[in-house]
């Protein structure tokens, strides 16, 4: 198993130097990340401008500059200068991380929960009229578009607080103003308050998709020989669905589930510039805007690792859903 672990985590290390060069390059062909000095009025000093090209290491070529990189990140965790003065964009990855790391977590707990629960019982009741009314939700939560369903969500807030004068919703923020003069308990009640509707935003979307995925792997495995075996032998319905018909059925919503946190973090994009959180959304909106290439190429790092994290601990939970596969 540990062997299997290191192999796959070696094996990643090309995927995010490949691609830490093709965002450097499309970072660096997107414009001049000294233009909004170049366009100030009254003119910046020549030699404002170049102290400024010095700093950000565009005096020197593409090569050095992403080696420079590189190795720096490698051998001291500096993931370069940003294009605003007295940054740190590794305090800032990481602040926002966690930011964004609670809304994914939360996302996926609570849409693989109700993924579960009724790609299940729609199977169990096929044709059933719970088996369409989930599957008529289950198609209408898919097709709306994140961004509105988030805004739609984030106006039935405010009306709500206004109609009955509390703020029962939080609709701005990852968390209060005096968040920072609360207790610790009402530090976890604020931050608990502000993840409602961005979760749902987030989960409702992605659990239309994972029910469907649910629902036809439990139809599937019910009809397999073993089950109906298990049901010769007169073992309880219940039993025969647990222990030998879902644990199977659940591998392929494994698979999908990790395919799709590439996605979950896109819409983790959107659903915290709706609601305005400063979590890794921001920074990428930033980073566009400004032609930061370094915060750019730290940004897809940490998303690209956290994906690679992901999809590793799914391989692993193969072997827990179903004991014939080894990882050798």
């Amino acid at each position: 198993m540990l062997a299997y672990i290191v192999r796959r985590l070696l094996i990643s290390i090309p995927v995010l130097i490949g691609s830490s060069i093709l965002v450097f390059i499309m970072g660096k062909l997107s414009g001049d990340p000294l233009e909004n000095l170049r366009l100030r009025n009254p003119p910046v000093p020549p030699q404002v401008l170049q102290n400024e090209a010095h700093r950000l290491r565009l005096d020197l070529s593409w090569p050095e500059q992403y080696w420079l990189w590189l190795k720096e990140l490698v051998t001291t965790g500096y993931f370069g200068p940003a294009n605003a003065a007295g940054r740190d964009i590794g305090t800032e990855l990481g602040g926002a991380f966690f930011v964004t790391l609670r809304l994914v977590i939360a996302s996926i707990f609570i849409a693989l929960l109700l993924a579960v629960l009724t790609g299940v019982l729609s199977a169990t009741k096929q044709y059933s009229a719970f088996d369409y009314s989930a599957t008529f939700s289950a198609f209408l939560f898919f097709s709306m578009p994140l961004f509105w369903f988030a805004a739609l969500l984030k106006a039935g807030g405010i009306w709500f607080n206004d109609n009955v004068n509390s703020r029962t919703f939080f609709t701005i923020g990852e968390k209060s103003v005096e968040y920072n003069d609360l207790s610790r308990f009402d530090q976890i009640q604020d931050l608990g308050g502000h993840l409602i509707l961005p979760t749902i935003a987030l989960a409702l979307g992605i659990y239309a998709s994972w029910s469907r995925f649910t629902r036809a792997s439990v139809l599937e495995t019910m009809n397999a020989d073993y089950v109906r075996l298990a049901r010769s032998k007169g073992l309880p319905n219940m039993r025969v669905l647990i222990k030998h018909a879902l644990r199977n059925a659940l591998i392929p919503l494994t698979t999908v589930t990790a395919l799709d946190v590439a996605g979950l973090l896109g819409g983790a994009v959107i659903t915290e510039t709706v609601f305005q959180w400063r979590g890794m959304g921001t920074l990428l909106i930033a980073a566009i805007s400004t032609r930061d290439t370094y915060l750019l190429m730290g940004w897809l790092l940490v998303a690209a690792t956290f994906v690679i994290l992901f999809n590793l601990i799914a391989d692993l939970l193969y072997g827990v859903l179903d004991p014939r596969i080894r990882h050798a």
